[in-house]
């Protein structure tokens, strides 16, 4: 096999696009419940070796699907912020990641399935190609998922199921 062949686009579907929201969605439940796990005391002040509390990097994760599915639906994209004020409270990031389900719905939807393979720059800062970006959004998320767990553990709680999305 020719390593030229690896550059080539890909002429079959490996995964639908739906199939790719619903995966991205099975990790968003998961991260839900991630965040219902947390004392609501420690969600956004517990941390360890110096990395930020969980409740912070939620705020990441929210900063990042829906502005950027919204950006690759319109081509027209904010600035990153995650700085939202959820006055610390777990019910408030609840009720903002429930509210980002629906509009990553609405934005998925308005995503020409031709764009996937074209360069974009999320957030004005970041050149790739439009499934990369969010496959680069999955995988931080589950990132800072990760992290909630060993905060979990820590804590004496039992994280979900991982494998259930």
């Amino acid at each position: 096999m020719e390593s030229s062949n690896l550059t080539k686009p890909m002429t079959a579907e490996v995964i639908s696009t739906d199939q790719l929201l619903a995966h991205w969605q099975g990790h968003r439940q998961l991260t839900r419940r991630v965040i219902e796990a947390f004392p609501e005391d420690q969600l956004f002040t517990f941390s360890i070796g110096g990395m930020r509390p969980f409740g912070e990097m939620a705020k990441e994760l929210l900063g990042i699907a829906v502005p950027g599915a919204k950006g690759m639906a319109t081509e027209e994209w904010e600035t990153l912020d995650e700085n939202m004020d959820l006055e610390g409270s777990k019910e408030k990031l609840l009720a903002a990641w429930d509210k980002a389900t629906e509009e990553l719905n609405h934005w998925w939807a308005k995503i020409p399935s031709d764009h996937f393979q074209d360069t974009v720059v999320a957030f004005g800062q970041y050149k790739d190609k439009v499934y990369c970006s969010i496959l680069y959004f999955i995988d931080n998320e589950i990132h800072h998922r990760a992290q909630a767990y060993v905060y979990l553990r820590a804590l004496g709680i039992t994280p979900p199921n991982f494998w259930e999305r």
